[in-house]
């Protein structure tokens, strides 16, 4: 465990085809709350044995939480009803419950 973290809080993550999306709570030695955002990119080939994963992290911190939800909210309205009104966002999220049924059903 890193010095300055105390515990792990919460974790969860979601997948998106080569990418991994990894939200993580951590509490500080002081119990202090923060999350660290990470994309995981699997890059390169394995039939060549040069799979590695690039790794990219954000640091949010509890008073930035309202912001940084209210600003993504923002963004994603501004594509879905402005710049792609006629596109089908839906199936994505029927597409995300089917996957998500078989993987409990397994």
């Amino acid at each position: 465990m890193s010095e300055g973290y105390k515990e792990d809080v919460f974790s969860t993550s979601v997948r998106a085809g080569k990418r991994t999306y990894f939200f993580d709570v951590k509490a500080t030695k002081g119990n202090d709350l923060f999350m660290t955002i990470t994309e995981s990119k699997r890059v390169g080939h394995e039939n060549e044995g040069s799979v590695h994963y690039e790794k990219h992290k954000i640091f949010l911190y509890k008073e930035d939480f309202f912001k940084f939800v209210n600003a993504l909210n923002e963004a994603v309205d501004h594509v879905k009803n402005d710049l792609l009104p006629d596109f089908d966002f839906d199936q994505f999220e029927n597409e995300e419950s089917e996957n998500e049924l078989n993987n409990d059903l397994r």
